[in-house]
């Protein structure tokens, strides 16, 4: 292996899985960091990874992944942890690592907010300090920021749950517009910058689907991939997140951060809309419909 060209994936979650398949058909070597050598781990070598046991908020697991790395991919799943993780990601790189790219899994919503905003999620503030951190290491930062992912439960198992039952999308976003993107196209955003990152050191890229839209427009596009009437219906969000969100068991942390999400759809704080993912791939991101037609089993049942 040719140490400039190993990267090292922090996290193996739905982007991070779909970018160790692109960069491995191109014969790009891949490490991966796993929290435990299980059977994901099993499945992750059969894709052609380098696994290593090792833990983001631990430095001494951080410095021997590091090794012989010339790129990394940092990300983590809704965790309280985020911004230890990026300090000890970014310090031991800096004492440790020969890295000519670091590519983080940020969140559109930093592009809107300040040192002293309020208003967002606790985990969004996280994203803004990482941000910080990585930018005043002196490393070769690339920065992605997406917005809201189509794959996120609220546009799929929610979504699909309340089609079958009543033909509706049921979800707390009022008038509030909305662009999600794809895993897939962020994961091709990122592959692309790990592959070649010389060109995109310093940028940073807000990953959003092709256009803006309101939640009625978002419930034509299903029905014109599902082939059956769909629309759209408001639920009050104090209703909705005592009635859905949390029933759903998860960490209050995580809790916190969805029905903020919420709360700034309804607020159109997601009324955003870039052409980053066709500038950075040169194809452009998928519409709601083409995302839905590829799915069509899941949804209808």
């Amino acid at each position: 292996m040719v140490a400039s060209n190993l990267v090292l994936l922090g996290n193996a979650g739905d982007v991070g899985h779909m970018v160790l398949e692109q960069l491995r058909a191109q014969d790009v070597p891949v490490r991966v960091m796993v929290r435990r050598d299980d059977d994901r781990a099993a499945a992750l070598r059969g894709l052609g990874a380098e696994v290593v046991v090792g833990d983001l908020t631990r430095p001494e697991t951080v410095a021997a992944a590091l090794q012989g790395v010339g790129r990394m991919y940092f990300a983590m799943p809704v965790s309280p942890d985020h911004l230890l993780a990026a300090t000890v990601t970014a310090t031991v790189a800096r004492e440790h690592g020969q890295l000519d790219a670091l590519v983080g899994m940020s969140q559109m919503t930093v592009s809107q907010m300040t040192a002293t905003s309020t208003g967002e999620s606790h985990q969004q503030r996280l994203h803004w300090l990482a941000e910080q951190v990585l930018n005043w290491s002196g490393l070769p930062v690339v920065h992605i920021r997406p917005t809201s992912f189509l794959d996120n439960p609220l546009f799929t198992v929610l979504a699909a749950r309340s089609i079958r039952e009543n033909g509706t999308i049921a979800l707390p976003f009022g008038t509030g517009r909305t662009s999600p993107v794809a895993v897939a196209d962020v994961a091709r955003v990122v592959a692309t910058v790990l592959r070649d990152p010389a060109p995109h050191i310093g940028h940073v890229y807000e990953l959003t689907g092709p256009r803006s839209v309101g939640m009625d427009e978002v419930a034509e596009e299903f029905a014109r991939a599902l082939g059956c009437p769909v629309s759209y219906t408001d639920v009050p969000l104090d209703r909705w997140h005592t009635e859905v969100l949390a029933k759903a068991g998860l960490p209050p942390h995580t809790e916190q951060h969805i029905v903020t999400m919420a709360r700034l759809h309804r607020e159109n704080r997601y009324d955003r809309a870039t052409d980053d993912v066709e500038h950075v791939t040169g194809e452009p991101a998928r519409s709601v419909e083409a995302f839905v037609s590829a799915r069509k089993d899941f949804y209808l049942g």
